[in-house]
């Protein structure tokens, strides 16, 4: 491909549909203000060329053969770090849009956009203004709060996998209590309490008594 002059924006289109992708880069060689620099099928291949050309936009296809390209957008943005994304896919789902975003893409196109609202919405991210198109819009409020429902999740209880009886003798752990003191409170045998123990350090991921104290410390003081 021609190189770009000096003020026009630089594209690299990542789509694996030959025909999409060559009639999309078509499509764009008719705006003057757009250079189409490179073209990719796949994430690996995309993520070489902007290592190479630095674009200052990338068209991104999200149904890509191997990693997806919300998958791809770490790496990319690695390779190229002043260029901005624009996803242009069919997805409509709202999962998808979530995750574009929270990879960092500038905006979220469907592929019905329209050559005006295509070409406008690369030259908004060259200003790192985001766009989305009208069907997409009105799913931004679900997408950001599934985003805030997973973040306000509760985390995981670290206790979850043991038995009552290994969550009684945790807690007597923690309170400083040798297996002789825990087997007297409980009423049960000694090598009972030393076999309780083993499973619930096994079950824990962890390697001594201490720990045990120190992880129940911790889970109290959250």
């Amino acid at each position: 491909m021609s190189k770009a002059t000096q003020t026009a924006i630089c594209v690299l289109v990542v789509d694996d549909h030959t025909l999409f992708r060559r009639g999309l880069i078509a499509l764009l060689s008719t705006q003057p203000q757009l250079q189409v620099v490179g073209e990719a099928a796949d994430a690996s291949a995309a993520e070489r060329l902007a290592a190479e050309l630095q674009p200052q936009v990338i068209l991104l296809d999200n149904h890509l053969p191997g990693a997806s390209g919300v998958q791809a957008l770490p790496a990319l943005r690695a390779a190229a770090p002043q260029a901005q994304v624009l996803m242009l896919t069919m997805s409509e789902s709202e999962q998808d849009l979530g995750a574009a975003l929270r990879g960092g893409a500038c905006g979220y196109l469907l592929k019905t956009a329209d050559n005006a609202e295509l070409t406008q919405a690369i030259e908004r991210a060259t200003r790192g203004v985001s766009s989305f198109s009208s069907e997409m819009a009105g799913k931004l409020a679900s997408a950001f709060r599934q985003e805030a429902e997973v973040v306000a999740a509760p985390p995981p209880d670290p206790f979850a996998g043991l038995s009552p009886r290994e969550r009684e003798i945790l807690d007597l752990i923690a309170r400083g209590d040798s297996n002789k003191l825990i087997a007297r409170e409980l009423g049960i045998a000694e090598t009972t309490v030393k076999i309780h123990v083993q499973h619930l350090l096994r079950k824990l991921n962890l390697e001594s008594r201490v720990q045990a104290a120190v992880l129940v410390t911790q889970q109290r003081s959250a």
